[in-house]
């Protein structure tokens, strides 16, 4: 399955949070000063674990291929390029590719005094197999 090509350089393979992702992901640092944003792209089927963002919270802005976003507790939401995801803080989510398509989405972060990222466990296979 071929990647599109995005508006962004797709970057290096996410090994530094390989550990809170199950299947591939890549990272592009765009911008560190004011507001800190990433491109990550996800091979088909990937995808990170659940997560909470403490205090600042996090936007995703869509780029190319398709995607899902889930709240804890909440039904999945598909998603495409042009769609945006204000993920606020202290809600647990996930994100990542569907099992046939790259994905690929800027992550904002949300600056807060004293905002911080806790991992929590993987997104099972069943769960996502599921969807």
């Amino acid at each position: 399955m071929e990647k599109a090509k995005d508006i962004f350089p797709i970057g290096e393979k996410n090994d530094a949070y390989a550990e809170y992702f199950i299947g591939q992901s890549y990272l592009n640092i765009l911008s560190t000063e004011g507001v800190k944003i990433f491109n990550v792209t996800f091979e088909p089927g990937c995808r990170n674990n659940w997560h909470i963002h403490h205090k600042g919270g996090q936007i995703l802005l869509c780029i190319s291929g398709l995607g899902f976003y889930q709240e804890w507790g909440k039904k999945v939401q598909e998603l495409k390029p042009g769609d945006v995801v204000n993920i606020p803080p202290e809600v647990k989510h996930w994100h990542g590719a569907r099992k046939d398509s790259w994905f690929s989405h800027l992550a904002v972060e949300v600056p807060a005094d004293g905002g911080s990222n806790e991992w929590c466990e993987p997104v099972t296979d069943d769960e996502y197999c599921n969807l």
